[in-house]
């Protein structure tokens, strides 16, 4: 799983537990829906930290619960 995948597949899950849509997140976080389509569709490959800080905030959460999910144990990434 490639780290993409990771961060869409986690806003995806987060928005499934807090039962919200999409759109309802792009209104708690402040961005445009386009904005979070494009991190979990095809767009953003790799978000900035602060987009992600952003999509926390909005849910409540900090950084660390976001990141502690399993799939991103399985991220199979190298870094350039």
């Amino acid at each position: 799983m490639t780290l993409k995948e990771a961060i869409a597949k986690r806003i995806l899950e987060l928005c499934e537990q807090k039962q919200i849509t999409v759109n309802k997140l792009s209104m708690m976080c402040g961005m445009t829906q386009s904005t979070l389509n494009n991190i979990i569709n095809t767009g953003s490959k790799r978000p900035q930290v602060d987009t992600i800080k952003k999509i926390c905030d909005g849910l409540g959460i900090g950084l660390g619960e976001f990141f502690s999910a399993d799939s991103f144990k399985e991220v199979d990434e190298e870094f350039e």
